[in-house]
């Protein structure tokens, strides 16, 4: 109780306690702060011919751009007007871990009616973007553009244009995933990148297939997907006719497509390179520039006194482009990327006798020995494979300390005399602001590009390098700095569609444990055909180039079919961090490893399982399919995830014979399943009357030269054997052939004396014919089998 005399002294210790908070928190509150609400939404939108289901931001595709200051604060709302979960990631900002916005992961899912704050310092300058973290809602519209002006701009420009790159289906993403895991060929039937073995055969390849078959391969890949449009700002054609001849512009691309990659060329005078991934570059003239899905580049171009200048995106694959024109006049066109030929490509990695196609699952879930794997599936070429670039998975970190520049192979290194930093690069304080010539016109202030070596047969990669890009200051780190060594092999399973590293898909993968104080070194070795662009949530790190100590910064790297790029980051942060291929398709099929501090988990994220999101990428895909034909009736469906696969496979002849079979398998490693399930056929031939029903177990097995072989036993003590295989023969034509051998040894209580058995019988079935690809979910076939007879009809996919 407090007496009456005591009041005073209690109002004021009330006041300056009131003055004292009042003081701190205003001390607090940042002064520049810029607020933003985005809102998402479903809409029917129309890309490219008709309208489907997508996801807007603030009713557009893309979403707004975010321009904040460096050195400022960003209040971000997110508003979910969906009917599903949502999440934002702010791709390549250094900010606390609570706002990165993976789900799950570092932050609660935004819930349908839900608005979340996300706040965060404004520590860098440059150009980033945002997208959802959500499933596949980044292919339906969800991702935006990010500006972060520098408190001091060292670059001479006068304008500045934002470009969006992104890539556009008609079809539903979830069908898209779905039909790549089918393992179906009518993309690249669509986009006119199959290689059918007539035409492989007509240029000579035949033992180049025969190569790539053994690896079970069935071409070189290149991209995955069919897309209806490629966007830049939306739309496929975009103009800015308002630029004046001889203005300076600053275009900052933005590679926000889901599953493509591009070659961005310039019409006119080659375009000044100033910026990677949001950081400053030593200024180059570079044309014919490769963005990969989730990096950032930034040129500056000059508007000619005449005519309209083009910048081009083509597609990786060449199945599409976009354009954008700057300026009025006649166009003054981009150069063309020519497509890839892909059966050249096969022809020559058969030549250098290349091994591809490292499981994307081991037998055991384990991440052990990932140096065996890449020995016993990568390629055995030294610095032929690395372009002259040192293979930093064979160094030890004790022998080399951090300085990479005096380790250069001497042909491609720049700064042989240079001695190691003795400044570490803290992130969290870049500085982004050294004095430059404003001009633009210092030759010791613009390289006009390098050229690597190339080994021969191998130009068809040649191109896929960083060695262009150069820091304006030194990034690495001082020598003696405690190094941790990790391999990453990149590996995957083009016939399941399931990525992984070192054989490991997420949802069966341990985290990786990264150290405060120490340096970080990863080789990302790809065994794969495929392009892989790796982004690491809330760092910058180093890729290793011939810039040596002035390697740049980036926070995705792309890494080529078939190569190894070392990276490099020091520990300085907190909690776990995402890191994945920025394929959208592969981060959902397993490739993606937790980067994790060890640190205690947030307290906000109670209620929100990690295994949530580790499972994500491990969900059951369904489809089907049915043969209506002249003399049957098929069906076949399926239920798989990565180590699990439910059949159910019919055929009903109007001859009356009947076979269906019910089948749990699990998969063992990619090709090598084990399984157990019921048989039911008819007894008599041509009769439905007797129908035997039995237990089956066995092995399936995808053989070298792709035939897929079944060895079971029954529960009457048969042995059979299956052997089937197809082959897509011409532009859209497939031809198949299915074998089996059922061995019935009818064994009886007497033997006659010579003690073989009297009652032995075998059964052949076979079956062979062609199907011609009408579209994605139907075919043309027919076919003779020796229980229905020939026949034909309609082969329908679902």
């Amino acid at each position: 109780m407090i007496k009456l005399n005591q009041l005073p002294h209690l109002i004021t210790l009330l006041s300056l306690m009131v003055v004292t908070m009042a003081t701190g928190y205003s001390q607090e509150i940042p002064t520049d702060t810029s607020t933003y609400t985005l809102t998402l939404k479903q809409a029917m939108v129309s890309k490219a011919g008709k309208p489907v289901a997508a996801m807007t931001v603030n009713d557009g595709i893309p979403g707004p751009t975010l321009r904040f200051i460096e050195g400022g604060y960003a209040v971000i709302y997110v508003k979910n007007e969906m009917d599903e979960e949502t999440s934002v990631h702010w791709h390549g900002i250094l900010l606390p871990n609570f706002f990165d916005g993976v789900p799950y992961l570092t932050t609660p899912p935004i819930k349908p009616g839900e608005t979340q704050k996300y706040e965060f310092p404004l520590k860098q300058a440059g150009t980033y973007w945002y997208h959802s973290h959500t499933m596949l809602q980044e292919q339906s519209g969800v991702y935006g553009s990010i500006v972060i002006e520098p408190k001091e701009e060292t670059l001479s420009y006068d304008s500045e244009l934002v470009i969006v790159l992104s890539d556009w289906t008609n079809q539903k993403p979830q069908n898209v995933l779905r039909n790549l895991k089918r393992g179906n060929e009518w993309y690249n039937i669509k986009k006119g990148t199959a290689t059918p073995l007539n035409q492989v055969i007509s240029r000579g390849g035949f033992g180049a297939q025969l190569n790539f078959w053994k690896q079970r391969m069935e071409s070189a890949d290149i991209a995955d997907i069919y897309y209806n449009a490629f966007l830049n700002n939306g739309e496929t054609t975009t103009e800015y006719p308002d630029f004046s001849p001889g203005e300076k512009v600053r275009v900052r691309f933005i590679n926000g497509s889901a599953s493509s990659q591009f070659w961005l060329t310039f019409g006119g005078k080659d375009p000044l390179l100033v910026s990677a991934d949001g950081l400053d570059v030593v200024p180059i003239a570079h044309n014919k520039t490769f963005i990969a899905i989730a990096e950032t580049y930034d040129f500056i171009v000059t508007i000619p006194q005449q005519g309209k200048l083009e910048i081009r995106a083509t597609v990786q694959d060449g199945s599409g482009q976009t354009s954008t024109f700057l300026g009025k006049g006649d166009i003054i066109s981009a150069p063309a990327v020519p497509r890839p030929d892909k059966i050249d490509m096969m022809m020559k990695m058969a030549k250098m006798d290349m091994k591809m196609g490292a499981p994307a699952m081991k037998f055991k879930p384990s991440e052990e020995d990932p140096k065996e794997m890449m020995d016993k599936w990568g390629m055995q070429m030294g610095d032929e494979m690395n372009m002259g670039e040192m293979d930093h998975s064979k160094m030890n970190s004790t022998d080399m300390g951090t300085d990479h520049s005096q380790m250069m192979d001497k042909k491609n290194r720049t700064d042989s005399t240079s001695k190691p930093s003795t400044k570490s690069m803290d992130h969290s304080n870049m500085n982004h602001n050294d004095p430059m010539d404003n001009s633009m016109q210092m030759n010791d202030k613009i390289e006009m590009g390098t050229s690597m070596d190339k080994t021969p047969g191998m130009d068809m990669f040649a191109e896929y390098n960083y060695d262009y890009l150069k820091s304006p200051e030194k990034t690495s780190f001082p020598t003696g700095r405690p190094v941790n060594e990790v391999l990453l092999n990149l590996t995957g399973n083009m016939w399941r569609y399931i990525w992984s590293m070192n054989g490991v898909p997420l949802s069966e993968a341990d985290k990786i444990k990264i150290e405060s104080g120490k340096v970080t070194r990863i080789t990302l070795n790809n065994l794969t055909m495929m392009h892989h662009p790796m982004h690491l949530h809330g760092h910058f790190f180093r890729v290793i180039n011939d810039k040596g100590e002035y390697s740049p910064l980036k926070h995705t790297v792309n890494v080529p079919p078939m190569q190894k790029i070392t990276i490099e980051f020091e520990g300085t942060e907190e909690g776990d961090w995402f890191f994945h291929c920025h394929v959208l398709y592969h981060m959902m099929g397993g490739m993606a490893r937790v980067f994790s501090y060890d640190t205690p988990r947030d307290p906000r994220l109670k209620g929100f399982p990690l295994k949530k999101l580790l499972h994500e990428t491990d969900d059951l895909f369904n489809w089907g399919t049915a043969e209506v034909s002249s003399q049957m009736l098929g069906l076949n469906l399926m239920s798989s995830n990565i180590r699990n696969q439910l059949n159910l496979n019919l055929e009903y002849g109007y001859n009356q014979n009947f076979e269906a079979e019910v089948s749990y398998e699990r998969y063992l490693y990619d090709y090598f399943r084990v399984f157990a399930g019921v048989n039911m056929e008819n007894e008599i031939e041509k009769s439905l009357d007797e129908i035997s029903t039995t237990a089956v177990i066995g092995i399936r097995f995808l053989t070298p030269y792709l035939f897929n072989l079944d060895v079971r036993m029954d529960s009457k003590l048969r042995p059979e054997f299956r052997i089937s295989r197809e082959i897509m023969v011409f532009p859209r034509t497939t031809i198949f052939a299915n074998y089996e051998y059922q061995m019935d040894f009818g064994w009886t209580d007497t033997l006659p004396e010579s003690g073989e058995n009297s009652n032995y019988k075998g059964e052949t079935t076979w079956s062979a014919g062609a199907s011609y690809i009408l579209s994605r979910n139907f075919s043309l076939m027919g076919l003779y089998d020796n229980r229905f007879g020939a026949g034909g009809g309609l082969t329908v996919r679902f």
